[in-house]
């Protein structure tokens, strides 16, 4: 028996998920590792535990969150291929030093297995450049600044998993701890509300989402803030956890009485609505809405106040969908598709 072994890596946690490596993928098992590191022995000691060798797997897939300007579809690992990848680091302090060294990790422990890198920004490389631009010189646009969009692997697991039912024009609010909207049109991402880092659009757990510019300025100006400082209030002490001063856990904030809690989740809804608002602009209308993450797909209060704003688009009960997110089957497909 072969197998595929996936490697889904957030900021701190790593998801493993090993797929029987036949046409339809069937998952085998499934195991979560938190901490700052995730060491060669655990990996090899779990796969042992459920009675799979190393020498069994025929592809290692890897979900890295950032693919730059080059990488834009799943792509077979080695040195060079490593190499340039460590040079995206900054363009994700969240997420890929984590991802990169777990790639690097595996691929010490399994030289002898294929190794594909899958990128959550290159479903995003089909959109025109009016949607990827930023409004800036030229020349930062020729050195890669500009809109990349992420969650794309699950938002490929989503178009995926609707099939024939598949809407022409479909928004995907993919909400959880990262969270962002993409509008879906014959299948291809044509806008959403991440952009050059993961820290834009949606109001997220501990990160800001959009945020005027001239507020950072002042903050750098006023509290004296240096670089790392500034990173670190908007990517882990804002959202949720800044707006409500209790906890970036939507469970926690729904289970409070406090009125900063019910501040942050309207807030949430409310900024959601709006960006899902600009996103129909970019298809040129609605046929549906699927919901997907943790909050997405776990949290009917939370899609019920958004739909709330959203309203007046009239769509009926049937357009609205919920979906279970999947990035590693999608990670999975692209390992078979490239070393099968």
């Amino acid at each position: 028996m072969s197998y595929i072994l996936t490697a889904n890596a957030g900021s701190s946690s790593l998801k493993f998920a090993v797929f029987n490596a036949g046409k339809d993928l069937e998952l085998v098992h499934k195991q979560q590792a938190s901490g700052a590191r995730v060491g060669e022995l655990h990996v090899a000691q779990w796969l042992g535990d459920v009675g799979i060798k190393t020498h069994d797997l025929v592809g290692v897939g890897h979900r890295i969150v950032h693919g730059g300007t080059k990488f834009t579809a799943p792509t077979r690992v080695n040195d060079c291929v490593l190499a340039e990848l460590q040079s995206l680091k900054a363009l994700a302090p969240l997420h890929m030093p984590f991802g990169l060294e777990v790639l690097r990790d595996l691929r010490a422990l399994m030289p002898h297995v294929p190794h594909v890198a899958c990128f959550d920004t290159a479903f995003h490389a089909s959109q025109l450049d009016i949607a990827k631009r930023l409004p800036l010189p030229r020349e930062y646009h020729a050195r890669g600044y500009q809109r990349y969009g992420f969650h794309g692997l699950n938002y490929e697991h989503v178009v995926s998993a609707l099939g024939k039912n598949l809407p022409r024009r479909l928004l995907i609010a993919h909400l959880g701890n990262g969270a962002s909207i993409c509008a879906v049109m014959d299948g291809k991402s044509v806008a959403t509300t991440m952009g050059f880092s993961t820290a834009d659009g949606l109001v997220m757990g501990t990160r800001t989402g959009a945020i005027d510019p001239g507020v950072v300025i002042a903050m750098l100006r006023d509290d004296q803030l240096d670089v790392d400082g500034l990173e670190d209030l908007i990517y882990r002490k804002s959202g949720l956890l800044g707006v409500s001063g209790i906890s970036s856990d939507m469970r926690e904030l729904l289970a409070s009485n406090e009125k900063a809690a019910v501040e942050a989740i309207d807030y949430y809804c409310y900024h959601a609505a709006r960006h899902a608002g600009s996103l129909i602009v970019a298809m040129g209308g609605i046929d549906a809405i699927a919901f997907t993450g943790g909050i997405g797909e776990n949290s009917q209060p939370i899609r019920d106040k958004i739909m709330s704003h959203l309203k007046w688009l009239k769509l009926g009960s049937e357009n609205i969908r919920v979906v279970e997110a999947n990035e590693e089957l999608a990670i999975a497909r692209h390992v078979g598709t490239l070393v099968l």
